[in-house]
């Protein structure tokens, strides 16, 4: 890992921490999502930065993937537990960091646990150590509060313009995944938390899309799909998009439409929201750490 890649590693971190410390005392009751999305990511390009994917605002027993569509009516609930999802890159160098922000004085100690999951993860990562043992530290310290991790949701491996590189890094012990940490590499790090049953499964809406190109399976859609495909991956290649950055460019019907073509034709990939299976409360805490090739261990989505 070059410094030039640090140096952006880092810049990513500090936007995401800043955007993600500003937008809490945004967070109340009869907040709109769409206001709250939009400020985030006018924030990230503000700093110099650029939204690796669109901000999550997940509520509730929704652990992931909702973010606001274009004229989004929907508003912060009273009592409502709030997870803020952000994702920055500078030059395709991700800072993946995520935080909760509970409405409800009940729900502090899961906003604790989660917390404390994820600090003792980072405090055990290094070169060498297994995932399975940072997803044993977490189920653990997340169990002792008596609640369970989201069995089926974990952190992973970043790579330049890639969010998840392949490598996972499970919430529990799981001897099936063998991989371990290595120097020159980042790594997101996120506990997910919940009173309910610990599994989450897929909702009905869709906000967030990727594109995967394929310049033959392309060349055979109409004139129409192909422009919108080709504008989005201009601005985007494969990093995750919602509809919503682009009605100024083409009326929410035709993407909606070109949508359904391109993941029928298998270019484009869909990401529902994704809910608590028992409807319990989900929290979420994250960070992005990169192991240099120096033997330092850089938490980049720290800013105090």
């Amino acid at each position: 890992m070059s410094d030039n890649e640090i140096e952006n590693y880092v810049k990513a971190g500090r936007i995401a921490c800043t955007v993600l410390k500003e937008v809490e005392s945004l967070v109340k009751p009869g907040a709109k999502l769409l206001e709250i999305a939009e400020y985030i990511e006018s924030r990230i390009h503000d700093l110099g930065g650029k939204p690796a994917f669109p901000v999550n605002i997940s509520i509730n027993s929704v652990a992931a993937h909702y973010t606001p569509i274009p004229s989004d009516e929907s508003i912060i609930p009273s009592g409502a537990v709030v997870k803020i999802d952000v994702g920055v890159h500078v030059d395709g160098y991700i800072a993946d960091t995520a935080t909760t922000i509970s409405l409800d004085d009940s729900y502090r100690l899961l906003c604790k646990a989660t917390k404390s999951a994820l600090e003792k993860a980072l405090e055990a990562i290094g070169p060498g150590i297994r995932f399975s043992e940072i997803g044993n530290i977490v189920e653990q310290i997340i169990k002792s509060y008596g609640f369970s991790p989201i069995y089926n949701l974990s952190g992973h491996s970043l790579d330049r313009y890639i969010i998840h590189a392949g490598e996972v890094i499970p919430n529990h012990r799981d001897r099936l995944i063998l991989g371990s940490f290595k120097s020159g590499k980042a790594y997101a790090i996120e506990p997910f938390v919940t009173n309910g049953r610990g599994y989450v499964k897929e909702g009905n809406d869709i906000t967030i899309f990727a594109l995967k190109p394929n310049p033959k399976k392309l060349s055979k859609l109409s004139h129409e799909v192909r422009e919108i495909f080709e504008h989005i991956y201009e601005d985007r290649k494969t990093l995750p998009f919602t509809l919503r950055w682009y009605v100024k460019e083409f009326s929410i019907e035709k993407l909606r439409s070109a949508m359904r073509v391109l993941i029928d034709n298998g270019l484009a990939i869909a990401y529902p929201i994704l809910i608590e299976i028992n409807g319990g409360i989900v929290t979420q805490y994250e960070h992005t750490i990169i192991l240099t090739s120096r033997g330092e261990k850089i938490v980049t989505t720290l800013c105090y």
